[in-house]
């Protein structure tokens, strides 16, 4: 048992899981939660065609910058402070946004809220390798799995909570998910300064990760991430995952009802892709680890994938439900990439910066897909081309994921180590 395991036992590290676990569910739910109230808030602030697209664009463009930037911040101030700094930005956000009375200042405060969450997304996957290197695939199958269900609860609840108040109150409500984050960071912070400051608070014991080197030795090296090929792997993979979810998010119900399915039933089948996000977010973390060539997986739910396209292309309605249950169940290529982060990264360090460096990449992948998707559709006339985007989105997938087969990790690229111990005491191994 490593160092890290012997000075943070279970009941030393409840608070981190708690921690973790909240954050994960709080991460979704103030970007899910503003469509279903669109047709409320275009009445009152003023939405128009322009506005409205540059909300549905703000999510992923602030979470590309964000997963850029977000390892500077960690390497700067530390995992903790990184992520109580993001549940700060993004409460203030959430609640000064349920209190403006315009579109632009709803849509910066929007910005506030994604650019928070944007330094969540990033900060989880180190966390769990920091705290839980003997639990990955388990606390993983956990954060992921809240993630979806926070993506699925809130737009249910919005227009329930709104007829019950108003829309300030549904779109603010989500505001004290992000306090509830605050408690466990706080009380382990509080314990973590107890601790000697050079305490071994990194080092992964995962079959996987491999054992780093005695704790304390050796300065943190700075990754560069565009010189790894596991970077850029794990970056091409999300990015070629992230635009077909992001695409069907944002087009599955108008592309179903312009196909002649009632609105109602097409809103629906958009929540129903979106559920089945929840059994293949438990599966993946669990069964993935296990596998020598991961890629196995990976190529089934690529499969899944293409046949929900192909489905939803070639007879979107005598099939509709079995082709969104296809294109549902790919969604585990989303799960597989986040325990990719810590299955190919040695060190809590290294994890940050591959999580921030394929996040960047492969949100502005989802940022720009919808966009090509639609654009494509109006210059041709027909879904064909854009369609046969979606084949070339699996294809980026699937390149992504031979890139990232093999067993090596991003701290392989890294440059001779720069920075003194004592200047990097959050991210020491």
């Amino acid at each position: 048992m490593n160092n890290f395991l012997q000075k943070r036992p279970w009941t030393g590290r409840i608070g981190a899981l708690l921690g973790i676990m909240v954050m994960a569910l709080s991460l979704r739910t103030a970007v899910s939660v503003v469509p279903p109230l669109l047709g409320e808030l275009t009445g009152e602030l003023g939405f128009d065609a322009t506005t409205t697209g540059l909300l549905a664009m703000l999510p992923p463009l602030i979470f590309a910058i964000f997963g850029l930037v977000t390892p500077v911040l960690i390497r700067r101030f530390g995992l903790e402070k990184a992520l109580v700094a993001a549940v700060v930005l993004a409460i203030a956000g959430q609640l000064g946004r349920a209190a403006t009375d315009s579109v632009w200042p709803f849509l910066g405060l929007t910005a506030l809220v994604m650019a928070g969450y944007g330094i969540g997304n990033v900060v989880l996957p180190p966390l769990v390798k920091k705290y839980f290197p003997d639990r990955l695939g388990v606390v993983t199958a956990g954060y992921v799995t809240l993630l979806a269900v926070g993506t699925a609860i809130s737009p249910q609840l919005a227009v329930p909570v709104a007829e019950a108040s108003n829309w300030r109150v549904s779109v603010g409500l989500w505001a004290s998910v992000s306090v509830l984050v605050l408690l466990p960071w706080i009380i382990q912070f509080v314990r973590d300064r107890r601790h000697d400051a050079g305490a071994d608070l990194g080092q992964s014991g995962s079959p996987d990760a491999g054992l780093a080197g005695a704790a304390g030795s050796a300065p943190v090296a700075r990754l560069r991430p565009w010189r790894s090929p596991v970077a850029w792997g794990l970056a091409i993979f999300l990015a070629g995952n992230s635009a077909q979810t992001y695409v069907y998010f944002t087009w599955l119900p108008p592309y179903l009802s312009g196909q002649g399915l009632d609105a109602a039933t097409a809103g629906t089948a958009l929540a129903y892709f979106a559920i089945l996000g929840l059994p293949v977010s438990l599966l993946v973390p669990l069964w993935v680890p296990r596998m020598k060539n991961p890629i196995l997986a990976i190529g089934l739910f690529a499969l899944c994938w293409a046949a929900g396209h192909l489905g939803l292309y070639l007879s979107p309605l005598d099939g509709t439900w079995l082709w969104v249950t296809f294109a549902g169940l790919g969604q585990g290529t989303f799960a597989t990439a986040l325990l990719m982060v810590n299955l190919r990264s040695r060190t809590t360090h290294g994890s940050s910066v591959l999580s921030g460096f394929s996040q960047g990449i492969g949100y502005a992948g989802a940022g720009i897909a919808p966009l090509f998707f639609g654009m494509i559709h109006d210059t041709t006339g027909s879904w064909t081309a854009s369609f046969a985007m979606l084949g070339v989105c699996i294809a980026v997938m699937m390149t992504g994921a031979v890139m990232i087969n093999a067993k090596r990790y991003i701290e392989d690229s890294a440059e001779q180590p720069i920075l003194p111990v004592e200047h990097a005491v959050d991210l020491k191994e």
